[in-house]
């Protein structure tokens, strides 16, 4: 592991440093988040747009860590480079749904038109080479990864550090696995997107004095979705489409279980509410820091269970799989009667 501590080191310094440039940038061009509804737990204007120190931090020590520039990696910069002009525009004037949406959407394509795609998965039942080739449906499943892993962190970015702690984690999960399958240039991205990450944090645990906004979230995402493609989803493990699963879990988890109560609410997918998992936690009396910490643990703990997974034999592997199964069904379904009562609390006062 000794070959990743100086790209992690090199990208969490840049990123340290560069962040309070951006926080004067984002003054400048009116990049501020105004807390003007109720969903929003800050109470003061911030500047947003720091995932721009994010990105800086990583391209830049990717081009000095990385030995190989390849034509994957090529396109990997410039997919991540539409993500966040996107980003940047809609901090500093928000735009809509449908125009974020078509640019995941061209970010998506690059990775494709340079090969980066989910070409199989793997298959425990199949009996030949255990894989599940896509064929024709490779592309159609890597636009939906791609553009739903972009997307579940800007979902759970609503807690100062909470994105940004839950992205670096990931990165380093997938910094171990991509690691033991042999992906030693994805490995050293990886190692590089956590250290930008964490290198960032320190400006943005509570309380907060920058937010990384779309611009941050969305390349997170992004960047996260490559690596489970490029570092675990080319592995032949026999559970391993379990793996980026565990790794993204908590990002997945939110993002899956808002997409259902908002189509239960019969409200767009897209629209915000205070249904969120840190929402959640908040209203079992939580502070911010403690819900914050609390899903830091969580993802540890998904993201050591996805490398014990990556390094097992099936049996093993599938034990371990059934018992984080088995706690998550009743972690949901706690957080689900907790929403139960709050929704009967709120018609009781209204009555």
């Amino acid at each position: 592991m000794n070959e990743f501590y100086l790209p992690f080191l090199t990208a969490l310094i840049i990123s340290y440093v560069v962040t309070p440039f951006v926080k004067w940038i984002a003054n400048k061009v009116g990049a501020i988040d105004v807390p003007k509804d109720e969903r929003r737990v800050h109470k003061v204007p911030i500047p947003r747009l720091g995932g721009l120190a994010i990105y800086i931090s990583t391209i830049v020590s990717i081009l000095l860590f990385v030995k190989y520039i390849d034509r994957s990696i090529i396109g990997i910069i410039i997919g991540a480079t539409i993500i966040v002009i996107t980003g940047i525009i809609d901090d500093i004037k928000p735009l809509s749904a449908k125009t974020k949406f078509l640019a995941q959407i061209l970010a998506a394509c690059v990775l494709i038109v340079v090969d980066v795609k989910i070409d199989f998965i793997s298959n425990p039942f199949d009996k030949v080479d255990g894989l599940t080739h896509l064929g024709m449906w490779s592309i159609p499943v890597t636009l939906f990864w791609v553009i739903g892993i972009t997307n579940t962190l800007n979902f759970i970015d609503g807690l100062d550090g909470l994105a940004a702690g839950v992205g670096s984690i990931s990165a380093m999960s997938l910094l171990f696995v991509a690691s033991v399958n042999g992906y030693f240039s994805i490995a050293i991205i990886a190692a590089i997107l956590a250290g930008s990450a964490f290198g960032f944090l320190p400006h943005n645990f509570n309380p907060a004095k920058i937010f990384m906004g779309d611009t941050g979230a969305l390349f997170l995402g992004y960047m996260l979705s490559v690596l489970a493609i490029k570092g675990v989803m080319k592995s032949v493990a026999a559970i391993g489409i379990a793996v980026p699963i565990l790794v993204l879990g908590i990002p997945i988890f939110d993002t899956t279980f808002a997409i259902c109560r908002r189509l239960i609410n019969k409200t767009p997918p897209w629209k915000a509410d205070k249904g969120h998992l840190h929402h959640r936690l908040l209203d079992k009396g939580l502070t911010q820091k403690q819900t914050v910490l609390i899903l830091y643990l969580i993802s540890v703990c998904l993201g050591a269970s996805a490398v014990l997974i990556n390094d097992s034999d099936t049996q093993r592997g599938a034990l371990i799989l059934g018992i984080v199964t088995t706690v998550g069904v009743i972690g949901a379904i706690r957080m689900g009667l907790i929403g139960l009562k709050r929704r009967e609390s709120i018609r009781q006062k209204e009555e």
